[in-house]
């Protein structure tokens, strides 16, 4: 039975006093309206008090912001209410779905975590639709974020570099899983142009723009054929603008105009089209892997302080105090581990008690270092230059 308690008396501003003031008479009482309005949301909720075990305490106002305001949207009212966004042209991590899945609605991991996540906290989560660009740029803040457009971008890469200087994370949805690596031109005899032993130097390396691994980390990336850091290289941008980031890069080393690109391991898997694949890239110039480029350098880790996350949000805005509690409930759950399995996902999820204990996953060929590959570069995958005797 709730008891019934004496509602809080907040403070009232006297309007008529503060009208009165000239010359700004109107512009004050506009102000105070507006105080009053948020004042009394918090402090004048009904005429019944905090129920039985609540934590405010009698005579205490309730708390009115509850999440990083947005202009033109309603906050939450009695929870926080975040909007998260998402791209749709990334295979498993943030996609458009079809149907069956859902009627052309926004789809991936990250967009399945989010929406779970009122399942474990009070809180509400929208997912909506925007470009990567209005996340993270090059090697600056999306506009988006910067100027709280929405709350956070999903689906990145904690990585070192520049992004810490603008932006703060959540905690990671999956483990530290993805490799950088380099590509470059096979010649007509299915060559290299640039081998495995290459530092770099004096060479074009053509970044994504706005993914990571980020243009910064490559200097952070040890060569694993030969051990040692690339250097004396030149990070350009890519000379076409496709309207896909990845597009734009491998287009520019394949018209010559890079030696090699800094880019995930994995990438080319992921844009390698096929049924059900919705595809706003080049499919017929990502199907020349293994003919027309390949990878010289495999499963670089050391650019990412932590996997992918589920949000990206400006540097300061609390997003992440409001996330991680959440993130933190909801990798414990079956539900965490259905979603893993929708997307491929499970051997780079973090185990909970719902995943089977069958022991280590097999280790994936852009996983592996270079000097342990043991594929061909006809498999896009080409292994450290054979060692030559004098």
């Amino acid at each position: 039975r709730r008891t019934r308690k004496t509602p809080p008396v907040c403070p009232r501003r006297d309007l008529g006093a503060m009208a009165s003031f000239s010359p700004f008479s109107h512009f004050t009482l506009m102000c105070g309206l507006l105080g009053l309005s948020v004042w009394l949301q918090g402090c004048l909720s009904g005429d019944d008090g905090p129920e039985e075990g609540s934590t405010q305490e009698s005579g205490e106002c309730a708390p009115v912001i509850l999440e990083p305001p947005i202009p033109g949207v309603l906050g939450g009212v009695d929870r926080p209410k975040i909007i998260l966004g998402q791209d749709i042209d990334w295979p498993g991590y943030a996609y458009m779905g079809t149907p069956p899945e859902s009627d052309f609605g926004t789809e991936g991991i990250g967009n399945d975590i989010a929406k779970g996540l009122p399942s474990v906290c009070d809180i509400d989560v929208e997912v909506t639709e925007v470009r990567w660009s209005d996340c993270w740029g090059d090697a600056v803040i999306g506009d988006g974020v910067a100027t709280g457009e929405l709350h956070g971008c999903m689906t990145y890469t904690h990585t070192f570099g520049a992004r810490n200087r603008f932006c703060e994370f959540s905690a990671p949805i999956l483990m530290d899983n993805k490799p950088a690596g380099i590509l470059v031109r096979l010649d007509a005899n299915g060559n290299p142009e640039v081998d495995g032993n290459s530092d770099l130097s004096g060479l074009k390396v053509v970044d994504v723009v706005g993914w990571a691994p980020t243009a910064d980390t490559l200097a952070l990336a040890e060569n694993k054929c030969t051990k040692q850091r690339f250097q004396g290289y030149t990070i350009v941008q890519p000379t076409v603008n496709t309207g896909n980031a990845n597009n734009d890069a491998l287009k520019t080393l394949l018209d010559g105009d890079a030696d090699a690109m800094w880019v995930y391991a994995d990438q080319v898997k992921q844009y390698q089209c096929g049924p059900g694949v919705t595809a706003n890239w080049d499919c017929d110039m990502w199907a020349g892997f293994g003919t027309n480029f390949s990878y010289i350098q495999t499963g670089l880790f050391g650019h990412a302080q932590a996997g992918t996350t589920l949000a990206l949000s400006k540097k300061g805005s609390g997003l992440k105090e409001i996330l991680d509690p959440c993130i933190e409930r909801f990798l414990e759950t079956k539900d965490y581990y259905d979603i893993c399995v929708k997307h491929g996902f499970v051997n780079s999820c973090f185990p909970n008690e719902f995943f089977p204990s069958s022991g280590s996953s097999e280790t994936l060929t852009w996983e592996l270092p270079t000097d342990e590959l043991t594929t061909k570069c006809e498999d896009g995958y080409c292994p450290c230059p054979a060692e030559t005797s004098d």
